[in-house]
């Protein structure tokens, strides 16, 4: 399937805009950009029932987190998403997320709960992984106080916070808790270092670059990193088996589309229940351009429901 037309116009449009490359600028040049991006593309005006600001505590400081309590809810404990923004490890925080995390908290019914883990390359890695794991311990540990069902609670992040989800379930597995019970896994960062056919095919041109990614992962890692480190790269665990249920989603047009769909086939064959969704015609993270692409607000919509779904299956 050729790439949607309205997505080429997008990128056409982004690609007259004169200036550098992402991964020809410096991280805070790269963040400016990206927060542009999102306020020009992405959701605005959104209303939701709650927000408030909120702190995980950890031995490396306090956690910032946004908690999102959808239109109409109940005052009973709600079943919850803990999310982790994308932007590669080095951009992304509260604010880029925030029209998204609110269209996900109301089309799911959930509480979702936003983690502004640290960046690189002033906290490189494992700090991002840290933040993530501690925070969603944290959130389970005081369920009873944010308004969490700890019974009820899934993880999800784009991107590179699709590759944070999924090391937060394989460390919640080694470590015994919390109890995580979907896991939301969209165009997910999951094995760094390794060559796929989609990295090569579309390396240039479709909105992800390998150049940025190769900026992203140099900015990220420090020197001598093992990227075979399931904390670094997810689709390297020895096992999938006992993981969280899952929904991927993946795009034809992505570099990254082979690495999620390998990890999405890892969870199936560990007898993990997966549901696939492969946008074909869509470039990586079309979901951040919903005042741009009719399919990111019905792509995004599709997540949250089987976020939905699943939860209230418990």
């Amino acid at each position: 399937m050729p790439l949607d037309p309205l997505v080429k116009a997008f990128l056409d449009q982004l690609s007259a805009v004169p200036g550098p490359k992402t991964w020809q600028m410096t991280p805070d040049q790269a963040r400016e950009t990206f927060a542009g991006m999102m306020q020009v593309a992405g959701p605005r005006d959104v209303p939701i029932g709650k927000v408030v600001n909120l702190a995980a505590e950890s031995e490396d400081g306090p956690i910032p987190l946004r908690s999102y309590t959808p239109v109409a809810a109940s005052a009973e404990p709600l079943p919850t998403l803990v999310y982790f923004h994308g932007g590669g490890f080095v951009f992304g925080n509260l604010d880029t997320h925030d029209g998204l995390c609110r269209l996900i908290a109301n089309e799911s019914g959930c509480r979702v709960i936003a983690v502004d883990y640290r960046l690189a390359p002033e906290h490189k890695y494992p700090a991002a992984v840290d933040d993530a794991v501690r925070a969603t311990e944290w959130i389970a540990e005081n369920a009873s106080q944010l308004g969490v069902d700890a019974n009820r609670l899934a993880v999800g992040g784009d991107s590179a916070g699709g590759a944070l989800a999924a090391i937060v379930c394989q460390q919640a597995r080694k470590k015994g808790g919390p109890e995580i019970d979907f896991q939301l896994l969209m165009f997910p960062v999951t094995q760094i270092g390794t060559e796929t056919n989609s990295l090569r095919e579309f390396a240039e041109g479709y909105f992800l670059e390998t150049a940025t990614l190769n900026w992203f992962y140099n900015h990220y890692l420090p020197s001598g990193a093992d990227d075979s480190d399931p904390r670094i790269s997810p689709l390297s665990a020895e096992s999938a088996k006992g993981l969280p249920r899952a929904y991927v989603t993946v795009a034809g047009f992505d570099p990254l589309h082979d690495e999620g769909v390998a990890y999405a086939e890892k969870l199936l064959d560990a007898g993990v229940s997966v549901t696939i969704v492969d946008y074909t015609d869509m470039v990586h993270d079309f979901t951040y351009m919903q005042s741009v692409l009719p399919q990111a607000p019905e792509a995004l919509a599709a997540a949250a429901r089987a976020l939905k779904d699943a939860l209230s299956e418990g």
